[in-house]
């Protein structure tokens, strides 16, 4: 993790897997004891979206950030989204996986197709190019983040992931929305819980409803 800002909290959020990821933390901390790393339990709760808002909500800075721990995202990336947001160029920062060339296996065909597709729904329906939306790197200010999670039952708490919340919300507050490339890697670690069509079709059950009450209402 790169030094970057006033202050660094790094915030991990388990979920209960089996794979040894809670020790490592634990010895992550241990070694790196000059840094402000912070271990919290998801508890109850399940996936992607929930670990992420739990996070936020225990962070204390001023900027929030996700990256995902699979390291599919490099954390040396994490700078140039901080001086997008500190510098006003934008309010929601929004991670692009389809600029530049990916790693060979970084991602599968089908998730290709899908956001390509989702890709085009969302400019279509908030009304700006957004080339990937289901990158998990996505960075926003704290005091923007609590009035946009306000929104989340207004889009009927659908999303297992938070990267469609998130979007919606941002356009729904009128946020400056700026999308930044990065390099997409091979996943490091673990194997993936996403299951494409199930998770896909809850996806275009929430592109329909952010249609409903975005572009019709």
């Amino acid at each position: 993790m790169p030094v970057f800002g006033k202050h660094q909290e790094i915030i991990f959020v388990y979920g209960d897997s089996t794979d040894g990821t809670l020790e490592e933390i634990k010895n992550m901390i241990k070694k790196y004891d000059k840094k402000d790393i912070k271990l919290i339990y998801q508890g109850k709760g399940k996936g992607k979206g929930d670990a992420v808002r739990k996070g936020f909500l225990k962070a204390s800075g001023d900027i929030l950030m996700i990256l995902d721990a699979d390291l599919t995202v490099p954390p040396e990336d994490l700078p140039k989204f901080y001086l997008a947001i500190k510098e006003g160029k934008a309010q929601f920062v929004n991670g692009s996986r389809l600029v530049y060339p990916m790693e060979k296996e970084a991602m599968r065909y089908i998730n290709l197709f899908g956001n390509w597709m989702f890709s085009k729904i969302f400019t279509w329906i908030i009304g700006q190019r957004i080339r990937d939306t289901l990158c998990g790197t996505k960075v926003i200010f704290k005091k923007d983040y609590l009035v946009l999670k306000e929104y989340r039952e207004y889009f009927d708490n659908l999303d297992p992931f938070g990267d469609f919340d998130l979007l919606f919300g941002a356009s729904k507050m009128n946020l400056r929305i700026v999308e930044m490339p990065i390099r997409y890697r091979e996943r490091r670690y673990g194997i993936t819980k996403i299951r494409r069509i199930y998770h896909g079709w809850i996806l275009i059950k929430m592109c329909f409803l952010g249609m409903r009450k975005l572009k019709f209402n």
